[in-house]
This record gives C-alpha cells, sequence and structure tokens, in this order.
C-alpha cells in the first residue's frame, strides 16, 4: 500500500498555523511522525494562501527536505506554484493533481514530461465532477490513455476516483468502490489512490468511517491513499487487508509490524 502522509496540507489548522509562521521546526517534526509511522510520500500544500502560494509552498518543500528524504506529493491547483516546488524536489515526487478539465490538463502535463514525475488523475472533467461510475471509469480511460501515449508510464499513473461524503449521497460509497473495481479490471498496471476522509466528511465518528471504507476499497483494488499515518488503528488494519489479501508475502509485513507493537493495539 503505497502512503501518502496529509498531514502537512494547508487546510489542516496547526499546517496552516506552521505554514503562515514559517514554523520549520514544526514541519521537520511532522515530515519525521509521518514517515516513521509508514509513509511512502509526504504531501505538501500550501493551497490556503492564495496570493502567496509559490512561495510558501517552495518554502515547504525546501523546510520537509531538510528533515526526510521521502519523495513528496506536490499538491497545489496552481502549476505555477507545482513547477517552483519541483524545481528544488531531491526524489521523484507525486503531482497532485491532473485532471481531464483542458485547462489543468495542458498547464500539468508539460510539468509532468519535462521533470519526470509521477502523478494522481482525478476522474474529472471539463463538465463537472461525473456522477456515476460509468462516467467516472470512462474519464479514467482518456486520462489512462492520453498519459501513456505521452510516454507516462502506466505505474506513474494515479487515478483518484474522487471520494464524495455518503453524508451528500448514500451512493456515493458504492460508486466509488464499483469505480475502483472497473478501473483495477480494465488497467491492472495503474495505480489507484483516495483521498480517504473525504468519504466521511460531515459525519461523527470519522475514523470509524475512513477505516471500515478503506478496507473495502482495498477489497476492490486500491493500492494508495491520501491519509493520516499517525493513525495507528487506521495503518493496522491496512497491514492486516493486506495480508488477508495476499499482498504480503506469507505475512512477512504483517509479522513485522506485529513484531514492532503496531499490531496488537487496545
Amino acid at each position: 500500500m503505497i502512503i501518502i502522509g496529509e498531514k502537512l496540507n494547508s487546510t489542516n489548522k496547526a499546517a496552516k498555523a506552521a505554514i503562515e509562521s514559517l514554523d520549520a521546526v514544526f514541519v521537520h517534526d511532522m515530515a519525521r511522525k509521518q514517515l516513521d509511522a509508514g509513509a511512502s510520500y509526504i504531501d505538501l500544500n500550501a493551497g490556503m494562501f492564495v496570493e502567496g502560494e509559490p512561495e510558501k509552498l517552495e518554502w515547504l518543500v525546501k523546510t520537509a527536505q531538510e528533515a526526510v528524504d521521502a519523495p513528496l506529493s506536490i499538491d497545489s491547483p496552481n502549476p505555477e506554484a507545482i513547477e517552483r516546488a519541483l524545481k528544488i524536489t531531491a526524489s521523484k515526487p507525486i503531482i497532485n493533481s491532473i485532471t481531464l478539465e483542458k485547462e489543468r490538463y495542458d498547464s500539468i502535463l508539460p510539468l509532468v514530461l519535462e521533470y519526470g514525475t509521477r502523478v494522481i488523475a482525478l476522474c474529472m472533467d471539463d463538465s463537472g465532477m461525473p456522477e456515476t461510475t460509468e462516467e467516472r471509469v470512462a474519464i479514467a480511460d482518456k486520462l489512462i490513455t492520453g498519459l501513456t501515449a505521452k510516454g507516462i508510464d502506466i505505474s506513474d499513473i494515479f487515478i483518484d476516483p474522487m471520494i464524495r461524503p455518503v453524508s451528500t449521497g448514500s451512493h456515493y460509497g458504492t460508486v466509488a468502490l464499483e469505480t475502483i473495481r472497473s478501473v483495477r479490471t480494465k488497467f491492472p498496471g495503474v495505480h489507484i489512490t483516495c483521498g480517504l476522509s473525504n468519504i466521511s466528511f460531515g459525519l461523527p465518528a470519522r475514523k470509524i468511517l475512513n477505516q471500515a471504507f478503506l478496507i473495502a476499497a482495498m477489497t476492490c483494488g486500491l493500492d494508495s491513499a491520501i491519509l493520516d499515518p499517525l493513525d495507528k488503528r487506521l495503518m493496522a488494519y491496512i497491514y492486516a487487508a493486506e495480508a488477508l489479501l495476499g499482498n504480503d508475502d506469507f505475512c512477512m509485513n504483517y509479522l513485522e509490524k506485529y513484531r514492532e507493537g503496531l499490531i496488537d493495539l487496545p
């Protein structure tokens, strides 16, 4: 499971305050904690600072890299901010994200190609956020076909089926799961990711919903997620699900995590 740590996102109050005050100690500590907890990538987002986002994101990248050598997820709607970040990124990053919206696609694709990045591709086009599984799979098909035609390896593409809160539509959970299953069947070489906590927005006891949905999504073919790696129970469920789904040879990773005290939680 490819874990993209979400805790240095400016939509998070503590992270926003740290970015605003250029608090390097907070960024160092949070980057290290996420990496130590099992994150494969550290997501960095300064999008709440609309006017000064390029400078803030550049500082955030530079500061995080002082503490960890993990690859980064460069998360921004602003191509200028993304490029400034990419210019100083040490290891192969993920750009978060491209869509099938023409303006977004045309501005992000050249950056993916020039800097040789991986990319999260959202199932969204100029008509907006699709409602049905069929619409989402069709957009995923066009994104994968278009990106691979440009020479991007399918293993560098992370399809995001666009998780919408079940509080706003009781069908959104099943639509997301069906989309994941369909994309996995049609394109076995692609990665599939999501912003996990979107599923529970607006509801109480959100961690329970996040945990349950993640396991369901993994059974459908999800192999990556943007989530909180500091949630020990969530991470324990990931290790258990990987073992049960045959994605952990001889349960070696599960056993290692158990010996580290990360499975047998109170």
